[in-house]
């Protein structure tokens, strides 16, 4: 039953990538055990993906690349895919908005926003989710969650903006060495020239006015200059492009900068709460 419910959740893109491998390898007159050592895997992990068992997955995407490739591109081109059809159906539609973004303003009431978050915060998160995901797509997700920081580095600089409300970094997830790793990390975002961290404190509301009540928001400026809405709670998802209404979010989210610490104080208070001596 396990094998065939494996075949039946593969996307597309994987069972193209798996077909191609085969066809290639074939082709070459490589067996399965010959192509596995040549990549590192063994000849029934070439055989599993082969036959959908087990989906391709993002390392043996890359080491297919390297033994059968030639230098195309086109195992590299298919991790692409792979990694977003692996991605939860409510982020698919957002998650290359924000990779070609030239701009990104995000806020976060929760946890860390995602694209900040370390491998071990967010395998923490997914892990301790409900209803709780197998140790497979545990990996699967965190693969594709670090993959989103390219970004960080793209050649187009994105300007990138987070706020986030002080309860998200007073909120351990997983252990308090995970949670210190994390905001170190964050500190670390925060001296990127591309890159502001604000904190919106736990006293923003005591003048009567709390404007990040609504919870999380990803603004962003695509390629074109348009500006589009991200909204997401308890696994659904809303793409706004209404200009009216975006115009509405843009709005609120001055308002939540406007409540929020300014940079200086925020990367203060991080490395306060992370432990770090300046």
């Amino acid at each position: 039953m396990a094998r065939v419910e494996s075949r039946e959740s593969t996307g597309p893109a994987a069972r193209m990538a798996a077909s191609v491998a085969k066809r290639m390898r074939v082709k070459r007159g490589l067996t399965q055990d010959q192509l596995g050592t040549q990549m590192g895997f063994t000849g029934a992990a070439i055989s599993a993906m082969e036959r959908l068992i087990h989906p391709v997955s993002d390392e043996m995407l890359t080491q297919l690349e390297r033994a059968l490739g030639g230098g195309t591109g086109v195992f590299e081109e298919m991790r692409e895919l792979v990694r977003l059809e692996k991605l939860p159906e409510q982020f698919r539609g957002y998650a290359p908005i924000e990779q070609k973004a030239v701009a990104l303003w995000l806020y976060a009431n929760h946890v860390v926003h995602g694209l900040f978050q370390t491998e071990a915060y967010a395998r923490a998160l997914i892990a301790g989710g409900h209803p709780e995901p197998s140790p497979e797509r545990v990996e699967e997700l965190v693969v594709a969650r670090m993959a989103r920081k390219a970004l960080f580095d793209r050649k187009q600089v994105c300007e990138i903006e987070l706020i986030l409300d002080e309860s998200v970094l007073r909120r351990p997830i997983g252990s308090e060495e995970i949670m210190r790793e994390q905001l170190v990390y964050l500190a670390e975002c925060a001296r990127r020239r591309n890159v502001n961290v604000q904190v919106l404190p736990l006293d923003a509301g005591l003048l009567g006015e709390y404007a990040g009540d609504r919870g999380m928001m990803n603004l962003v400026e695509t390629p074109a200059h348009d500006r589009v809405a991200f909204l997401e709670i308890q696994g659904e998802s809303l793409l706004i492009t209404d200009r009216t209404k975006v115009s509405t979010y843009t709005q609120r989210y001055a308002k939540i900068r406007a409540q929020a610490l300014d940079p200086r104080r925020s990367l203060g208070l991080i490395e306060e709460l992370a432990g770090v001596r300046r």
